[in-house]
């Protein structure tokens, strides 16, 4: 998982001019706050972009205030009596999930506050999002940053909180006498695979009377062409249509794609193929229209219905006129309260490649277009809500009660991210899940990407995880893999799994040999006796030569490659080396599901052989903690690698000296966490949490939790939660939005 050099993270370069949806309309000798994030990029943005939309500057101290001390007081009736920094619940998110769902359908808030902020994918190119809600005739901005000439948008609608769960992010604004709890569901239905394998979320807006008076309200959302594709300068072509779903539910459905799409291909991390689907269910006072972003924005502004039509003027590129899809929901006179429910999702067929065969997302086997999945998401959005509060209550109360408030706030942060990193699809008539290694080397079904998220997984679906391990072995057991050791990816760039049958890849022999047989133990220990018997059964051969392999090599590892690529090769690397050896242990656990009663004894004997002589290598000569490689005295790393340990009961590192290794980390704790060894100030979260889980009866558990959980808090890198950060600085070192914060599960893990 080698980083990336392609500024991801970064705002995208979006036109040839610095107008864009939101700048069409500035001043003369002015920029647009998009137009500020092309010349100067987010730090610009930090520093000038509050002036573009006053009364929105929030400084980093409020930011990091607990809810207690942002509340009301209670003679207000709830109520603050003057604008004030909004309360977090249970956490700061360094960005804020909105629509995340898939690879593709990944966007975030990297702000406190979604007035005067657009969102972006999570590479940092805009997404636009606009959310204005007029009250008694005056207009107050809650999302977004648009700019609509000779329609001065000067109000915005006060931010009370943001709540995160598991599943949804829930802001609550204040305008005009009305209250507007805004909430993106985006669900993760484990044991679904029909709900899960949808890539869709919800938007819901719910308004009522804060002051006991009735109030004229609509509500206005829009989005950019900018969702389907990394390119501005991409032709879209877009389409109305009709939805009708169970139960007499009905929607409005607004869809673009690229007019000339690359299937298969990537624009920016994005796909360069597939539809946007942006939708409403059909309610009084809904109206629609497809537009120039300065032209539609004006009619809502005005306090107009939408047209309910569409620009003729297409295919066009995405930075021509900005054309934008807008829902206006009049809500009429509201007391008690009003509701609309909107849609957002990214549809693509194919899906993948797998060594040349194309295959169909799995919706597919459900739906027969998009427009009957779209349909049946609005039908089924009541009892989603239900099923994903219900989730969302289990992920808060387990993981609290497995590592405290802190731990429980990082579950919720890490859920949707995690999911959102695979897909779902059909092969041969049967579910497979592929995973996309985002914002690192992009690779198809990275095996070392895969292991650290593992947990969340085994946690909530290990179905699930099984699925994403049916592609792993059907390539090196039919695919032409040409090597002894395990691959490390299935295709270099997602969604492409091409394989690497020349053997030419990022080797990393016994760490993804390990990782393959250390997923397989740990699937096949939650389940049942049946499917453990014919999964390690059918895949028994190659699980077999990958043991053999470790048997050679694990005890005292070359000069080779490892999961954490970015420091370089290493030999007689400590940590790898207890892998590879608790590996072994593994394949004794498999030869037992598999009814091989001779190899569980053998392999379950040298593995107990092995460890006795890692502690003898591993000790430091002051045999206070273990060494970073045994041929480096003086120096240490985490040992997250003893995590499997634990979670397969293997029980093979010696009790003294887990504690020990706990002690010695205590002594080694910077301000936000432990560094990964002693070479480098920086960390990597889903170890951090490998390491608690490993150590959770030990207090250092607590400190890794509490210092990732300070990190994400407060951190001033506003981008989608990081696995690669500073333990001095509290910065991101790189990595975003990837997959692997399913580690952060592996305290919960360890009771599933």
């Amino acid at each position: 998982m080698t980083p990336r050099n392609d500024n991801a993270g970064q705002p995208a370069n979006e036109s040839n001019t610095p107008d864009s949806p939101v700048g069409s309309g500035a001043p003369a000798g002015g920029l647009s706050r998009r137009g500020l994030m092309r010349w100067t990029g987010v730090a610009g943005l930090g520093m000038a972009g509050a002036g573009l939309l006053p009364g929105f500057a929030q400084s980093a101290q409020a930011a990091s205030l607990p809810a207690q001390e942002t509340a009301a007081p209670a003679s207000s009736g709830g109520r603050s009596l003057s604008p004030a920094a909004p309360a977090f619940d249970p956490i700061r998110p360094p960005a804020v999930p909105l629509a995340v769902r898939s690879p593709y359908l990944s966007t975030w808030l990297n702000a406190d506050l979604p007035a005067g902020h657009w969102a972006s994918f999570w590479t940092g190119h805009t997404t636009a999002m606009t959310g204005v809600i007029r009250v008694d005739g005056t207009n107050y901005l809650f999302l977004g940053a648009p700019s609509v000439p000779d329609h001065p948008l000067n109000r915005g609608a006060v931010q009370r909180s943001l709540t995160l769960t598991a599943t949804r992010s829930q802001f609550v604004f204040e305008a005009g006498g009305a209250e507007l709890t805004l909430t993106f569901l985006s669900p993760v239905e484990p044991g679904d695979l029909r709900r899960q394998s949808m890539p869709l979320s919800y938007i819901a807006a719910d308004v009522r009377s804060l002051d006991d008076k009735a109030h004229d309200v609509a509500l206005y959302f829009d989005i950019s062409g900018e969702w389907a594709s990394g390119d501005s300068g991409t032709k879209i072509r877009w389409s109305q249509e009709q939805l009708s779903g169970s139960g007499g539910t009905t929607a409005t459905s607004l869809s673009f794609t690229p007019d000339s799409p690359g299937v298969l291909k990537e624009n920016g991390d994005m796909a360069a193929w597939g539809t946007l689907v942006w939708s409403a269910t059909n309610r009084s006072g809904l109206s629609w229209q497809i537009g120039s972003d300065s032209a539609v924005r004006a009619t809502a502004l005005e306090g107009k219905a939408l047209a309910n039509s569409a620009d003729t003027r297409q295919p066009r590129p995405i930075n021509d006129g900005w054309p934008v899809f807008a829902f206006r929901f009049d809500l009429g006179s509201v007391h008690d309260s009003a509701s609309a429910l909107l849609s957002v999702g990214h549809v693509r067929e194919p899906a993948v490649s797998y060594l040349g065969e194309q295959l169909p997302p799995l919706w597919k086997s459900y739906w027969s277009s998009w427009q009957d999945m779209a349909a049946f998401f609005h039908s089924d959005a009541t009892a989603a809500q239900k099923r994903t509060a219900a989730l969302d209550h289990k992920v808060r109360k387990e993981a609290t009660a497995a590592g405290g408030a802190k731990y429980a706030a990082l579950c919720a942060l890490s859920l949707r991210q995690a999911y959102a990193g695979t897909e779902l699809v059909s092969r041969k008539g049967k579910p497979w899940a592929f995973l996309k290694e985002i914002s690192s080397d992009g690779n198809v079904s990275t095996i070392d990407v895969t292991y650290p998220a593992m947990p969340v997984f085994l946690y909530l679906d290990p179905q699930y995880l099984g699925l994403i391990l049916e592609p792993l072995f059907d390539y090196p057991e039919n695919g032409g893999w040409p090597k002894k050791f395990a691959e490390h990816d299935l295709g270099s760039s997602y969604p492409n799994a091409t394989g690497h049958n020349d053997g030419n890849e990022e080797d990393m022999p016994v760490e993804e040999s390990a990782n393959m047989l250390l997923m397989t133990a740990a699937y096949l220990a939650r389940s049942s006796s049946a499917t453990a018997r014919a999964f390690a059964t059918a895949h028994y051969t190659i699980l077999k030569q990958w043991a053999d392999y470790l048997v050679d090599n694990a005890l005292d590892p070359g000069y080779q490659n490892q999961t954490d690529d970015f420091t370089g090769f290493i030999a007689h690397s400590a940590n790898l080396a207890l892998k590879g050896i608790l590996a072994i242990g593994a394949m004794g656990k498999i030869a037992t599901a598999a009814g091989n009663s001779s190899d569980a004894d053998h392999y379950a004997g040298i593995a107990r052989d092995y460890i006795g002589q890692w502690v003898d290598k591993a000790q430091d000569t002051g045999k206070d903690h273990l060494k970073l490689a045994y041929d480096q005295p003086g120096t240490w790393s985490l040992k997250y690698n003893g995590y499997p340990d634990v979670l397969l009961g293997l029980n093979l590192v010696p009790r003294e000296v887990a504690q020990k290794e706990g002690d010695w980390y205590l002594s080694q704790a910077n301000q936000f966490g432990i560094p990964m060894d002693v070479r480098h100030s920086y960390t990597k979260g889903d170890w951090e949490m490998w390491t608690a889980a490993w150590l959770h009866d030990h207090p250092v558990s607590d400190l890794l939790v509490s210092s990732l959980y300070q990190f994400a808090h407060t951190s001033p890198s506003r981008a989608p939660f990081t696995d690669w950060y500073d333990t001095m600085t509290k910065t991101q070192n790189g990595f975003q939005a990837r997959p692997v914060v399913g580690g952060v599960f592996a305290l919960l893990s360890l009771g599933s």
